[in-house]
């Protein structure tokens, strides 16, 4: 499948998952949980309020491996005055956020990160239902963000 076949299909606009679509075309969902919405709430409420630019949730961004949906993303006005509202984005916003789902394995995680920086992001933030978040950038796991510090998620 092509994404633009994702969006108009009417059967898969309300499906309670999170849709993706990996090297071959084929759609992979992932079951979503309200703790996980609150935490991506949370991760733009604090983005929003912290950097210019926009924030917004689940942005579809054209990947080596397929059509990749960030849980977050951070983009300033010139990546939007360059791609506007293009789907799927074909280069990645500057901050892509990836919310850890119970059924996210490691592996997986790792893919998603090396995915994004490919595509041109330049951070990459991983976040656990616990709070934690693993920054990443090209040159691997950071201690901090150079977009954000300190980056404080309140429950």
């Amino acid at each position: 499948m092509e994404w633009a076949e994702v969006l108009a299909d009417p059967v898969l606009q309300d499906l309670p998952y999170k849709i993706e679509l990996n090297e071959y075309g084929k759609i992979v969902m992932s079951p979503a949980s309200n703790r996980r919405s609150l935490l991506q709430g949370d991760v733009i409420r604090l983005l929003g309020g912290k950097l210019p630019g926009r924030v917004f949730p689940e942005c579809s961004i054209q990947t080596t491996k397929g059509v990749k949906v960030a849980d977050v993303v951070w983009c300033s006005a010139d990546f939007i005055r360059q791609y506007g509202f293009a789907t799927p984005y074909p280069h990645a916003p500057e901050l892509c956020v990836e919310v850890v789902s119970p059924s996210n394995s490691r592996q997986e995680l790792a893919e998603k990160i090396a995915l994004y920086l490919n595509a041109g992001v330049r951070e990459v933030w991983i976040v656990f239902e616990d709070g934690r978040i693993e920054i990443h950038d090209a040159s691997g796991r950071l201690e901090r963000s150079a977009l954000l510090h300190p980056i404080v998620l309140e429950f």
